[in-house]
């Protein structure tokens, strides 16, 4: 048992590889299927511990960089992940008895993903298997089936090599079998790749403004991030002007280049009308806006230079203990970096795609790119192009902001739509519908970039079926255990019937008298 949680916790670190800094996705199906191996076998008590060490060794490797807020936020985010993995563990203990145990395994690993990605508290998709796959051939699939659809591909291929390892006979040539016609599923959509056709195309300039003083604190000077923006705006106009850029039909900046509510605070949102009359086109701004004494909204705002602001998008995923409390009246809310969120950010419900320029645009704002809920409602309702506004200041020193762009340019490729994302110091760049980055400035810089990008109608079959992968996987698994709770229960009956043998030797000397 401690041979195999140690070797669990291993796998867990060489899980983390997969990603962001190292980037070796190679090791991805190798470590699932150590993982896989060392749960299988064991009784489901036993299973969790195993599970456990698997998550440790992975979550708190893979979101070290959460240390840049706090030590106890790492601590905290890493151990409530890390028992999605014990859970896991445990079910895997259990399911993987049973026959064709590879498929149930795999479905329990999605399940177990789509679980902890959406709860609680909107949970945390750090980590998906399908988040690995940027610059792979894997990452062909991602039109086809969705992110959900490749952390299931990769989940089962972690699962047939954990089977190979563990066959014997002709069940491990069947079992090899198995891998190779995997490995040519995969390879289809690499060969045979999603070609996306455009129905038009926008310019568009993405304004990364910079951060002043250390970088890393959006509120260090919340004025100048906006004055940045501004600043760099009207130089792009200027620019324009003489013919050295060409005319974008909208920019876009980044989240919190206004930290502060533009309605409320006249120097802001003069700062904004400066910058959208000097370009002549809309601004879609990123801006905190008062909602009341308690609550804000983070929100991307389209600001025309004639009409001034008109339709909004508000981020659908903030971060519990980062944008607001939890249970706040529970709590006391004035302890260490809580002391920050005086007041919590709210979450925005819409569904539809904004119009900007007249082009649908499908906003997402910073971590909200991770999550498939509301990108999946925009572009099913009519999204021709894709835009990130996001900060990461905070993180600006760290490797999340490699992970989070991962992330993003998987997007393009799964929504098979041209990418535009703003960042208020990194990372920023223009991303093609394969995934390739066509423009990207360096971190920590002032930065325009203008180009020319395609617009998409077509909605990606992946877009579609995600959901629908995903609820196949919770069917599957819970069918599985219900299956294993019943077989269970039949043999616990079973073992109390008594077997009736021969008369004991008091109940011979009675039939003799």
């Amino acid at each position: 048992m401690l041979s195999r949680t140690l070797l669990a916790l291993v796998a867990g670190v060489t899980l983390s590889l997969a990603f962001e800094p190292v980037a070796a996705p190679v090791v991805l199906p190798f470590a699932v299927a150590a993982f896989f191996v060392c749960a299988r076998g064991l009784r489901a008590r036993q299973g969790w511990w195993v599970g456990l060490a698997f998550g440790v060794g992975f979550y708190f490797v893979h979101i070290w960089w959460m240390r840049a807020v706090a030590t106890a936020a790492w601590v905290g985010l890493a151990g409530v992940e890390a028992l999605f993995y014990g859970l896991l563990g445990a079910v895997v203990a259990v399911l993987g008895t049973r026959r064709w145990w590879p498929l149930w395994v795999a479905a329990a690993w999605v399940s177990v993903e789509v679980w902890r990605s959406g709860w609680p508290f909107s949970g945390m998709p750090w980590g998906r298997l399908a988040f690995a796959t940027v610059d792979t051939p894997v990452a062909a699939s991602l039109p086809y089936v969705g992110m959900v659809g490749v952390s299931a591909l990769l989940a089962l291929a972690g699962a047939l090599l954990a089977w190979l390892a563990v066959a014997r006979g002709r069940e491990r040539r069947f079992a090899l079998g198995s891998v190779a016609a995997l490995v040519v599923v995969l390879a289809v959509p690499a060969i045979a790749s999603y070609d996306p056709e455009e129905v038009g195309s926008t310019t568009v300039a993405v304004v990364q403004g910079d951060v002043p003083g250390p970088g890393n604190d959006i509120l260090y000077d919340a004025d100048g991030v906006t004055e940045n923006h501004v600043r760099a705006t009207v130089g792009l106009a200027a620019d324009v002007a003489a013919g050295d850029q060409p005319q974008p039909d909208f920019v876009l900046w980044p989240e919190n280049s206004t930290a502060s509510d533009p309605f409320r605070r006249q120097v802001i949102g003069d700062g904004i009308r400066e910058a959208a009359a000097a370009i002549g086109v809309p601004v879609l701004v990123g801006a905190i806006v008062d909602a009341g004494e308690d609550h804000v909204l983070n929100q991307g705002i389209v600001w025309d230079p004639v009409t001034g602001a008109g339709e909004r998008y508000t981020k659908r995923h903030p971060v519990p203990y980062g944008e607001y409390i939890p249970f706040r009246q529970y709590i006391d809310a004035n302890f260490g970096e809580l002391a920050r969120i005086g007041r919590d950010m709210l979450s925005g419900t819409r569904k539809e795609p904004i119009t900007v320029a007249g082009v649908p645009v499908v906003d997402a704002i910073c971590f909200d790119i991770a999550y498939d809920d509301g990108l999946q409602a925009q572009l099913t309702r009519g999204g021709q192009l894709l835009a990130v506004q996001t900060s990461n200041a905070t993180f600006i020193e760290t490797d999340q902001i490699d992970q989070q762009f991962a992330i993003t340019r998987l997007r393009a490729i799964e929504a098979g739509r041209w990418l535009v994302v703003a960042s208020t110091n990194g990372v920023s760049g223009v991303v093609a519908p394969d995934g390739s980055v066509v423009a990207t400035p360096d971190p920590r810089t002032t930065a325009v970039l203008v180009e020319e990008v395609g617009l998409v109608d077509a909605v990606t079959p992946g877009i579609r079926v995600g959901p629908w992968v995903a609820r196949l996987c919770i069917l599957v698994t819970l069918a599985g255990l219900l299956y294993s709770l019943l077989a269970y229960r039949r043999q616990r009956r079973r073992s109390r019937v008594v077997v009736p043998g021969p008369p004991g030797p008091e109940l011979q000397e009675t039939k003799q008298e």
